[in-house]
């Protein structure tokens, strides 16, 4: 089986971890808080990807880095009153643009660290059809169904406020439950031969895993390319100057992504992060020095 389950896997065990004290750890030499929570959006390894990531290396920096799994509002919310000190995979200016209307009075921005991304619905590579134009044509092929991710998810927003109204897929019923659950009736319908339409974004790694295919999007219903930012609660910047700094700089093309998102959910069996994370580090021990250098 495909690491799709693994997301899922992992939310207990690292739900479990306590929240540090935002900004309260003992200092450095230099003053600066040593202890930190990362919040991890629910559903979406970019986001974790990289948050592993840098957990890995504030703590060969000393730090102490405790990762959080939440739903994105909780997440939005939670960095906002300093519950979360950061998290790494706000889109914006469009998926993520109503949470930060809401709440980014209270956060601050660092910036984009990649901006490639889109999202997209995707079918299987040999489905009849390449465009969503094609889509109320073709419900039958699809069974009337658009397979797709957690209900507060920005993209589900997208697919319900504007791809069903703008493409007249009212007929279709728009499943919606987690990304495991999606990534495992996609998996599931490829290995019976189904046609199958998710709903689905890039940067993923189930663009390595399976033969699919962007359906085309003439109307711009799904949005343009966006940015992945990290976003950090106020006064972040004051008590961590260094790793502040480090964000701030953080850039991570879609083919690095794309290189450990695969190590972390497709090619090994384990939902223990940590030690291929690790393994990843040394395989690209420049790139990730450079990093903090």
């Amino acid at each position: 089986m495909k690491k799709f389950t693994r997301t899922a896997l992992a939310l207990g065990a690292v739900g479990a971890l306590a929240l540090t004290g935002c900004a309260t750890g003992d200092d450095s030499a230099g003053g600066e808080s040593q202890e930190l929570t990362v919040a991890i959006p629910n559903g979406w390894p970019e986001g974790e990807a990289v948050s592993y990531l840098w957990k890995a290396i504030l703590e060969e920096k000393g730090y102490t880095v405790e990762a959080e799994y939440a739903d994105i509002v909780p997440v939005f919310s939670g960095v906002s009153t300093g519950d979360y000190d950061v998290m790494m995979d706000a889109w914006l200016p469009l998926t993520h643009q109503s949470y930060w209307e809401e709440y980014g009075d209270s956060m601050v921005d660092l910036g984009a660290w990649n901006d490639e991304a889109v999202l997209t619905m995707a079918v299987n590579e040999d489905a009849p059809i390449d465009s969503l134009e094609e889509l109320a044509d073709n419900a039958d092929v699809f069974g009337e169904r658009i397979v797709g991710i957690e209900p507060g998810a920005g993209l589900t927003a997208a697919v319900q406020d504007k791809v069903i109204p703008e493409y007249g897929l009212d007929s279709f019923e728009f499943q919606t439950s987690s990304t495991p659950g999606m990534l495992g009736e996609l998996q599931a319908a490829l290995n019976n031969d189904e046609d199958v339409l998710v709903t689905l974004w890039r940067p993923h790694w189930a663009y390595d895993a399976f033969p699919l295919k962007d359906l085309e999007d003439p109307k711009g219903a799904l949005g343009e390319t966006e940015s992945m930012h990290t976003i950090a609660r106020e006064g972040f910047g004051d008590d961590f100057p260094e790793v502040t700094e480090w964000f701030e700089s953080f850039e991570m093309d879609s083919d690095t992504l794309y290189s450990l998102e695969n190590a972390m959910f497709n090619e090994n069996d384990s939902t223990d992060y940590e030690p291929i994370v690790a393994e990843w580090i040394e395989q690209n021990q420049e790139w990730v020095d450079s990093l903090t250098s």
